[in-house]
């Protein structure tokens, strides 16, 4: 027996490390490594062998652990101090949590058995399931709390208290109810079992809640940061739409007018004012450059667009080849949308490039459907995560019918959007 509880020890410990280095690198989305499996489940057996020489009952070794798995999330997998707490505690929590579980079911089911060659056989199957129910409460831990380092974790550290209070919970109930099995087995123990599982499984449905509960938070703060945006470039295009229209009035009552701005230099020229005539005709080509657009593409809120946003960013070259059916059919407001996220991000990535400098913009019609390219160069780092702006242009594409497409080759970004213009026009 003492061979066969020195196995099922050395078992416990080594599963115990696997299942805690493979739930923190998935709950923190880091990469793990075949060395991490093997310095901590190495630092769990030397702990456990300390422990034993000094008569611990648990407690050295378990904050002992926690400081170990710390020290992975921290050095090795280089997670934040509160999310290589809260991890580590957690990973802790649920394996105490798992043992309990099962403790709670043998204290009534094994007691009989003592003495029998069943037992051996019960005690493979308790570990079996041990390991079962600690996976399935690991996956829905981080079904509920899991993120990456660009994911948005306010307050992350305030999860560590209620961790603590359901661990150290968790701890007095293994160390005062399960110590040793008593071999007679009352009807009073076993309802003293059945009220401490039922605890045991309150208290993981406590910590449950409160990792939903702090997943619906994350998602407000995401929420209200999205609409805070939108709200913004809302704002932004409307001006941009007023200015366009604007713009526009002020082209069309010029063009109205130059019949009689053309009568008039006609009769200076005839009369032999030449200087006046020449002064006449700088004030009308002042005026028409104040009028006219660096880009023509047929709608005014794009020509604004891209002249004010290409403008500002001179340092880019700009190719722009694109001319908007007419009519087009698509919202003005949808329009300025769809340019001015795309020509942000595209800016963006560019500033972000040491060296030349690219963005071309180009549009056709094909059949029924209108595409657009933006081309752009980029670094080579990795693209983070699509954004609202992304979000926002496949919002515009989908109410049309179509789709986005977006592909990354080297430092060349390509984003394509594809528009259903039949049933526009």
């Amino acid at each position: 027996m003492d061979y066969f509880s020195l196995i099922m020890d050395m078992v416990s410990i080594v599963g115990q490390g696997v299942a805690h280095i493979f739930f923190v690198s998935r709950l923190t989305g880091k990469e793990r490594r075949l060395w991490h499996f093997a310095v901590y489940c190495l630092t769990l057996c030397g702990i456990q062998g300390l422990a034993l020489r000094l008569g611990d009952n648990g407690i050295f070794s378990i904050a002992t652990g926690i400081l170990g798995l710390y020290a992975i999330n921290r050095f090795a997998f280089r997670n934040q101090r509160p999310i290589s707490w809260l991890a580590a505690v957690l990973a802790f929590y649920v394996s105490q949590l798992s043992f309990g579980f099962i403790n709670s079911v043998e204290a009534v089911v094994v007691p009989p058995f003592f003495g029998s060659p069943l037992l051996y056989l019960l005690l493979l199957v308790a570990q079996v399931l041990y390991f079962v129910l600690c996976s399935c409460c690991y996956r829905a831990v981080r079904k509920l709390l899991a993120w990456t380092e660009d994911s948005q974790t306010p307050y992350i550290g305030l999860l560590l208290f209620p961790g603590l209070f359901f661990f150290a919970a968790e701890l007095y109930i293994l160390q005062t109810s399960y110590s040793f099995f008593d071999p007679a087995i009352s009807l009073a123990e076993v309802g003293k079992h059945s009220t401490l599982l039922l605890l045991q499984i309150m208290g993981l449905a406590a910590l449950l809640c409160t990792l939903y509960a702090y997943r619906q938070l994350c998602q407000g703060f995401q929420a209200k940061a999205e609409l805070q945006s939108l709200t913004q470039a809302a704002h932004t295009q409307k001006v941009y739409i007023t200015e366009a229209q604007a713009r526009y009035e002020q082209t069309k009552s010029f063009r109205h007018d130059i019949k009689n701005h053309l009568s008039v230099l006609d009769g200076l020229l005839k009369s032999g004012k030449l200087e006046e005539g020449r002064g006449y005709l700088k004030r009308l080509e002042t005026v028409s450059e104040a009028l006219s657009f660096p880009y023509q593409t047929g709608n005014p809120v794009v020509d604004i667009l891209l002249g004010e946003k290409l403008g500002l960013a001179k340092e880019i070259a700009a190719e722009v080849s694109l001319v908007l059916p007419k009519p087009c059919g698509i919202d003005d407001f949808d329009l300025c949308v769809l340019f001015a996220n795309a020509l942000d991000n595209a800016i963006a990535a560019c500033r972000a490039l040491e060296g030349a400098k690219v963005l071309r913009i180009s549009g056709k019609r094909q059949g029924d459907f209108y595409l657009l390219a933006f081309e752009n160069t980029c670094s080579e780092e990795p693209l983070p995560q699509a954004g609202t702006g992304l979000s926002n242009i496949k919002a515009v594409a989908e109410k049309y019918h179509g789709a986005v497409l977006t592909e990354k080759n080297g430092r060349q970004y390509y984003l394509s959007v594809l528009m259903n213009i039949s049933a526009l026009q």
